[in-house]
């Protein structure tokens, strides 16, 4: 087996290994019963997306989709403490 195989068929497993976890952060996404689930859901969707536009990045080698993945997870890190932080005052607002 070469290596060009042998990435092309292990880039495709990471491809559907991480459709199949996307799917499963969707459903939950849905069904999460808190704010706090969804919000979870919402950065697990975001580091998804990095690993997917990363693992593409290795199968086209097109290696500026690696400077995309890292804005996106930056992007999910903001958001993710953004929207912690309304779910904290948020909470003190109803305690109080």
């Amino acid at each position: 087996m070469s290596g060009s195989v042998f990435l092309d068929m292990t880039t495709a497993i990471a491809l559907v290994l991480l459709g199949i976890a996307f799917a499963f952060t969707l459903i939950r996404l849905l069904l999460g019963p808190s704010l706090a689930d969804r919000i979870l859901c919402l950065d697990t969707i975001t580091l998804l997306a990095a690993g997917a536009i990363g693992v593409f990045a290795i199968r086209s080698a097109i290696y500026v989709y690696v400077d995309i993945a890292v804005a996106v997870g930056l992007l999910g890190f903001l958001s993710t403490a953004a929207l912690a932080r309304y779910l904290l005052s948020r909470s003190n607002e109803e305690h109080r």
